[in-house]
């Protein structure tokens, strides 16, 4: 089985300081849609500008799907009909905190050629601008393609999601393109411009604290509660604030089939990004790029990155799954057993040489 060699990622890596030293990143941020700002914020939908942070107080302005506006601060206000208090403050004024995606604006020099690896020439690369539009190959043939063609939406990959790069060409302009393929998806296969992704190295995937003893994960699902605990032996290593699968509908109809099962499981396999879908129509989801899967049930719940919302502590947000920020799920990939290899990036555990951690979801 070939492996990507770390002399290789290393070269890539360097790139990134030779591109900043002749202007290219600067160039690529003059000609930005995004404001140019080094925390930005993206709206997930319609979303409302406040006077204060006060869900109450005046609109002063409306944004719309995929508006990115400067992140200026985090500050506590007033939304009685959430859990979440928190608001940003923008040049605008303020908007409800889960409404708003974190982001930056990091383009990155683009690699030219690709590194050889198990699955062929290829790398995993993260998503490090608020967005990025995309031009299909084959497809679409996931309902998520599908219903953006058909209405005419455009097709776009969003800060932080995970994909894998088959292929790099250059334009008649010089504009290089990374073509994306996703090993777990329904098929489609498109082009990006290749300054919106960072690619990951075997650094990004490597094991924390592989020998520790007695890893347990404790998740409490408690809808005022949503947290994550990683444990070696009784000492706390990690902690964050999750969204667990809901039990209610937005009718009021138990949906006991999507809530966060409770127990004791064990990590059955592990991803470094997948492709999730599910529901019927109307409650549906179509979700790329999933980064850093840890799956502890055999219908597909599992610990993940989130990019759709921004919701975490005190809601119940998910289909089931445990919904994470990008560097939480990412550290807990890291962190729990088994470790995966960057090449090819998943692992079932009943193939690896060490016992697989714990994941214990109580309620309360």
């Amino acid at each position: 089985m070939g492996q990507i060699t770390r002399r290789e990622f290393l070269k890539i890596g360097g790139y990134g300081l030779a591109g900043v030293l002749f202007g290219r990143r600067l160039r690529y941020l003059e000609n930005s849609p995004f404001p140019q700002a080094e925390r930005l914020g993206r709206a997930f939908a319609k979303v409302e500008i406040k006077a204060r942070p006060d869900i109450n107080s005046p609109t002063v302005g409306v944004l719309y799907d995929d508006a990115v506006v400067v992140w200026l601060r985090e500050v506590v206000g007033s939304n009685p009909y959430r859990y979440r208090q928190r608001f940003v403050e923008t040049p605008e004024g303020y908007i409800w905190a889960s409404e708003l995606q974190p982001c930056q604006n990091r383009p990155n020099p683009p690699v030219e050629t690709l590194p050889q690896t198990s699955l062929g020439p290829g790398m995993w690369v993260e998503v490090t601008v608020p967005w990025v539009e995309v031009k299909l190959e084959r497809g679409p043939f996931s309902p998520g393609f599908k219903y953006r063609v058909e209405n005419r939406f455009p097709i776009r990959m969003y800060y932080s999601q995970i994909l894998w790069v088959d292929q790099v060409k250059k334009d008649e302009q010089g504009q290089v393109w990374y073509r994306i393929n996703e090993k777990y998806g329904y098929g489609d296969v498109f082009w990006a411009k290749a300054e919106a992704f960072r690619p990951l190295t075997p650094e990004d995937v490597a094991p924390i604290n592989p020998d520790a003893e007695e890893k347990l994960v404790v998740i409490n699902v408690e809808e005022k509660v949503q947290t994550l605990s990683c444990y070696e032996g009784k000492r706390e290593v990690y902690f964050c604030r999750i969204a667990a699968g809901k039990k209610f509908d937005a009718e009021g109809n138990f949906l006991g089939h999507s809530s966060t099962p409770t127990g004791t499981m064990l990590i059955w396999r592990k991803l470094i990004s997948t492709h999730m879908s599910g529901g019927t129509t109307g409650a549906g989801y179509d979700l790329p790029g999933i980064g850093w899967t840890v799956l502890f049930t055999g219908d597909g719940v599992a610990i993940h990155s989130t990019f759709w919302h921004n919701n975490f502590g005190g809601e119940l947000m998910s289909h089931g799954c445990v919904n994470a920020r990008p560097e939480d799920a990412r550290w807990v990939f890291r962190w729990t057993n088994p470790p995966v290899q960057y090449d090819p990036g998943e692992l079932y555990s009943k193939d690896a040489n060490v016992p697989p951690t714990k994941v214990k979801v109580i309620e309360g």
